[in-house]
C-alpha cells in the first residue's frame, strides 16, 4: 500500500560515512610522531636537566629585554640617570630572590600543577582562584607574543630579507613551536635544551670574559659610547625630587619583566620526574640563580661600558657630535653591543651570543607552551573551561590547549605588529596579579596547618614558610601598585581588560556546567516509557541501504513503519512507487512531494506533525548512509545526511539513527587500520608491548 502527502525527503538521503583512518593521518604521523599509548605517560616525564631549559626559558630569556627596558626608561633622563641602573638591577634581583623562595614553597605544598590557581581556590576561595587562572592565561599569551616578536625583531637585524616582514616571521614560529610542543613535552624538551645552555653559557661566558677585562683596566666601550642623549622635555635638568622617583618606579617595573615565567614551574610540577616537589624545587632554585646572575651582569656591564639606549620610536634623541644620527642608524640590542664590544677580537664569540640570544628568544614561548595547556586542563576538570581542553592528544600533550594559545598569540602578534616594546607594556601586571593572590593563599595555607600540627619541627619548618611567603607577598605587593600606576596608561589597561573578559568567560562557562548538571540529573520521570514508537526510514531509491536499514528498523519492532520519500521529480517518483509494489515490503511509503526542490524542511515538518500528533511518543528516524574508505568519497556521499541530522537533534522526542552500509572502498580503510594495530614499532619489545616470538626473524645476510 502506498500513501501520498505534500513535502519532503532528501533525494537519496546518502548520510556522511565515517572512514575507519582520519583525513591525513599520515600526515599527522610524520608531523607529530607515533601515538603514545596512556600508559607511556611515565616515559614523557622530564628529568631536572631537561626540565631547567623547558621550563625556565622564559625567565632566562628575560635577561635579553629586561635590561634594556630598564635602561630605555632611565634614558627619559638622560644619560646621567644610567646611575641608577645598577641599583634598580638589585631591585629587581631582590624581588626574583624573594619570588623564587616563595615558590619553591608553592610546588612543596601543591605538587598537583595547580599552582597560583589551586592555591588561590582552595585557601581564597573560587572567585579568588578565577582571577589568578585569568590573569595567568593572559600572562601566557603575552610570553609567546613578546618572547617570538623579540626573537623576530633579533632576526630581522641579522637577516635584511625579513625587515619589515618580523610579523609574518612571528607567525611562522609560533606555527612551529606549536607544532614541536604536539609532539610532546619530553621531545620538545629534548630540542630546546641544547639552545638554552647554550645561551647560558654564551652570556655567563661573556660577563665573565667583560668582568675580567674591567678587572684589569682593559674593558672596551659599547658602539653607543660616542652618542649623547637629549633628556625627554617632560625630565629636564630640574626635574623634582617626585619625577625622579616616578621614573625610577618605571624603570623598576620594566626591568621585572624578568619575574615572567617563575610561576611556570609550579604550573608544570605533574611533568617533573619523582620526586616531583623536590625535582621542581631544585629547578627553581637553578632558575633563580642563573637568572639572577645573568641580569645583574649584563647591567653592571652595559653601564660600565657607557651604554646609550633609547626607545626604538624616540632614536632623535640620539646624538653624535651635537648632530642627530642618521636616519639609518640601527640601534642594537643591549646584549649584541655588549657582545660586540667584548668580543671586538673574537668574532665567533659574538656571532654565538647573538644566535643563540635570538633563539632562545623564540623557544623562550615554549615556557607558555608547556604552561598554558596544564592549566587548561585543569580549568577544565574543574568546570571553567571547555572539557575538551582537559583531553590529551596522540602525543599524550593537551592538544587542545596548546592549539588555543597559539592562535591567540598569532592573533597579539598580527595587531601589534610583532613590536615588542608595544607589547611589553602590556606584560607583568598579569602575573603579579597572581603572584599576589598566590602568596597570600599561601600564608592562609600555613596558618590553616599550624591551628593542627603538634610535631615542633613540623611548625618550625611551617613558621619558617610562612614568613617566607609573607616577604614574597610584600615584594609583590608593592611592585603590583608600581606596574598599575605607571603602566596603567601605558597599556595595562589592555591586560587588565583581558584578565576581567577572561574571568567572566569563565565564570560563565561555569554556570553553564553547573546548569547542564542539574538539568541532566536522572528522576523519577526518566523511567516512564513512551507510549509508541513511530519509526521512518528515509528512502533515496530501493537499494541495498534503504533494505538494510528496513530490515534494521523492522527489528526494533516499533509501533507504525513507514518508508519516506521526497519526491522532486516525477518521473523518478512513478519509477520508485511501482519498484516499491513490485517487491512487496510490506511496509508503506509515504511520498512528501516538494514543488520548490527543497530535501530537508519537508522531512523535519514531518517528522515534527507525528511528533504533535502524539507528544509522548517517540519519533525514530533512520538514515542509511555510505561508509567509504578514501577520504575525497566523502565529499561524493552522505551530504544531505548530515544537514538532516543537524536539524533534526534539536526536535524533541525525535531520535536519529544512521544505519550504515559498507562499499568496497572501505575495506581500504579496515585493511589500513589492520595493519597499523598489528605493526611492530621500534623500542615495542623493549617495553614489553610484543612478544619476541611476534618479532619478525632478522634476514640472514650472505657474506
Amino acid at each position: 500500500m502506498t500513501t501520498c502527502t505534500t513535502q519532503t525527503v532528501p533525494q537519496g538521503v546518502r548520510g556522511l560515512a565515517l572512514p575507519l583512518v582520519g583525513v591525513g593521518d599520515v600526515s599527522k604521523r610524520i608531523l607529530l610522531g607515533r601515538k603514545l599509548r596512556s600508559s607511556q605517560l611515565g616515559e614523557t616525564l622530564l628529568p631536572k636537566r631537561i626540565a631547567l631549559p623547558v621550563f625556565a626559558s622564559d625567565a632566562l630569556s628575560s635577561v635579553a629585554y629586561a635590561p634594556d627596558e630598564i635602561f630605555i626608561m632611565l634614558s627619559l633622563a638622560g644619560a646621567s640617570a644610567y646611575v641608577w641602573s645598577w641599583k634598580i638591577g638589585i631591585a629587581v634581583a631582590l624581588v626574583m630572590a624573594a619570588v623564587v623562595a616563595s615558590y619553591r614553597q608553592v610546588v612543596r605544598a601543591y605538587p598537583s600543577g595547580g599552582g597560583d590557581y589551586e592555591v588561590a581556590t582552595v585557601n581564597l576561595g573560587s572567585k579568588a582562584g578565577t582571577t589568578v587562572a585569568s590573569a595567568l592565561l593572559a600572562d601566557y599569551v603575552l610570553t609567546v607574543a613578546v618572547s617570538v616578536s623579540s626573537g623576530a625583531q633579533y632576526a630581522a637585524g641579522a637577516i635584511d630579507a625579513l625587515d619589515g616582514h618580523e610579523a609574518l616571521f612571528a607567525t611562522a614560529m609560533v606555527l612551529f613551536l606549536m607544532a614541536l610542543n604536539l609532539r610532546g613535552i619530553r621531545e620538545s624538551g629534548s630540542y630546546f635544551a641544547i639552545p638554552t645552555y647554550l645561551f647560558m653559557v654564551s652570556i655567563l661566558g661573556m660577563c665573565a670574559y667583560g668582568f675580567a677585562q674591567l678587572a684589569i683596566g682593559d674593558l672596551p666601550q659599547v658602539e653607543s659610547a660616542v652618542l649623547t642623549i637629549t633628556p625627554d622635555p617632560s625630565y629636564d635638568d630640574s626635574m623634582t625630587s617626585f619625577a625622579l622617583m616616578f621614573l625610577l618606579a618605571r624603570a623598576f617595573s620594566s626591568g621585572c619583566a624578568a619575574l615572567t615565567g617563575v610561576e611556570a614551574i609550579s604550573n608544570g610540577v605533574p611533568a617533573f620526574k619523582r620526586p616531583k616537589s623536590k625535582n621542581a624545587a631544585t629547578t627553581l632554585l637553578l632558575l633563580g640563580a642563573i637568572a639572577i646572575t645573568m641580569m645583574l651582569s649584563v647591567t653592571i656591564l652595559a653601564k660600565q661600558m657607557g651604554l646609550r639606549f633609547v626607545d626604538p620610536s624616540d632614536l632623535d634623541r640620539l646624538k653624535q657630535n651635537g648632530q642627530g644620527v642618521p636616519a639609518n642608524y640601527d640601534q642594537h640590542p643591549v646584549i649584541a653591543q655588549i657582545a660586540r664590544a667584548v668580543f671586538h677580537d673574537f668574532s665567533p664569540g659574538f656571532y654565538l651570543v647573538v644566535t643563540v640570544t635570538g633563539i632562545l628568544l623564540v623557544l623562550a614561548a615554549n615556557t607558555a607552551f608547556n604552561g598554558f595547556p596544564v592549566l587548561g586542563s585543569i580549568l577544565a576538570k574543574d568546570g571553567y573551561a571547555p572539557r575538551a581542553l582537559a583531553s590529551r592528544g596522540d602525543r599524550l600533550a593537551y592538544s587542545n590547549g596548546i592549539v588555543f594559545l597559539a592562535v591567540m598569540a598569532i592573533i597579539l602578534i598580527q595587531v601589534f605588529n610583532a613590536e615588542p616594546t608595544r607589547l611589553i607594556q602590556l606584560y607583568v601586571v598579569g602575573v603579579f596579579v597572581s603572584f599576589n593572590l598566590s602568596q597570600l593563599g599561601m600564608i592562609r595555607h600555613w596558618t590553616r596547618h599550624l591551628r593542627t600540627e603538634q610535631d615542633p619541627a613540623e611548625r618550625r619548618r611551617m613558621f619558617r614558610s610562612r614568613v617566607i611567603n609573607s616577604i614574597g607577598l610584600t615584594f609583590t605587593g608593592v611592585v603590583l601598585v608600581i606596574v598599575l600606576i605607571t603602566k596603567f596608561l601605558a597599556g595595562a589597561w589592555i591586560t587588565i581588560l583581558a584578565m576581567i573578559v577572561f574571568f567572566m568567560i569563565m565564570r560563565g562557562i561555569r554556570t553553564h556546567y553547573d546548569q547542564v548538571a542539574v538539568e541532566l540529573a536522572a528522576d523519577e520521570e526518566d523511567k516512564v516509557m513512551p507510549t509508541r514508537v513511530h519509526a521512518i526510514v528515509l528512502v533515496s531509491k530501493l537499494h541495498k541501504p534503504t533494505l538494510r536499514a528496513l530490515a534494521f528498523a523492522k527489528a526494533t519492532r516499533p509501533n507504525v513503519l513507514e518508508g519516506v520519500y521526497v519526491s522532486t521529480d516525477g518521473p523518478a517518483t512513478n519509477r520508485l512507487l511501482e519498484e516499491w509494489d513490485e517487491r512487496n515490503l510490506g511496509v508503506p511509503l509515504k511520498v512528501l512531494h516538494s514543488p520548490y526542490r527543497e530535501l530537508i524542511k519537508p522531512i523535519v515538518d514531518y517528522t515534527l506533525e507525528i511528533k504533535k500528533a502524539n507528544p509522548r511518543g517517540v519519533v525514530a528516524v533512520y538514515i542509511p548512509e555510505y561508509v567509504v574508505g578514501r577520504w575525497w568519497e566523502q565529499l561524493l556521499h552522505n551530504q544531505t545526511a548530515l544537514r538532516l541530522k543537524g536539524r533534526l537533534l534539536f526536535a524533541p522526542g525525535v531520535m536519529v539513527t544512521s544505519v550504515p552500509y559498507q562499499l568496497r572502498s572501505s575495506q581500504i580503510a579496515r585493511e589500513r587500520e589492520e595493519r597499523e594495530l598489528t605493526r611492530v614499532r621500534p623500542g615495542d619489545l623493549r617495553r614489553g608491548q610484543v612478544s619476541e616470538q611476534a618479532t619478525p626473524p632478522r634476514r640472514q645476510v650472505d657474506r
